[in-house]
């Protein structure tokens, strides 16, 4: 039971920052595995970022250096800071939880950058 809701999308200019939340509902917030995945348009979601058990962070390599997962488990919630925001970050946002070996996911937030 429960869901997943992303906020904080936006559009912004190349070298700009937005801070994206996702807020969690009933059960399903993961301390095994939260991550942030990203699906551009003619494109297949990929994994961006992913934070597990104690807190240990990964990141695909096209953001290494600029975007920062974290979460708050008290609030249940889990955010993705990104910095320096470029035109091939264009895309649909979504937050994922690994509950019970599945994947559950929220409906997405628009990012885009523009030049």
């Amino acid at each position: 039971q429960g869901q997943l809701v992303e906020s904080g999308g936006g559009s912004v200019q190349t070298g700009g920052s937005l801070r994206l939340s996702c807020i969690a509902t009933g059960n399903i917030f993961s301390i095994y595995a939260m991550t942030w995945h990203r699906q551009a348009p003619g494109k297949e979601r990929e994994l961006v970022a992913g934070i597990v058990g104690g807190g240990q962070t990964r990141y695909t390599e096209s953001v290494e250096g600029r975007f920062t997962i974290s979460r708050d488990i008290a609030k249940k919630s889990l955010y993705l800071q990104m910095d320096n925001l470029k035109p091939e970050d264009t895309a649909v946002y979504y937050c994922g939880s690994n509950y019970r070996g599945r994947m559950h996911w929220g409906p997405g937030t628009q990012v885009t950058v523009s030049s």
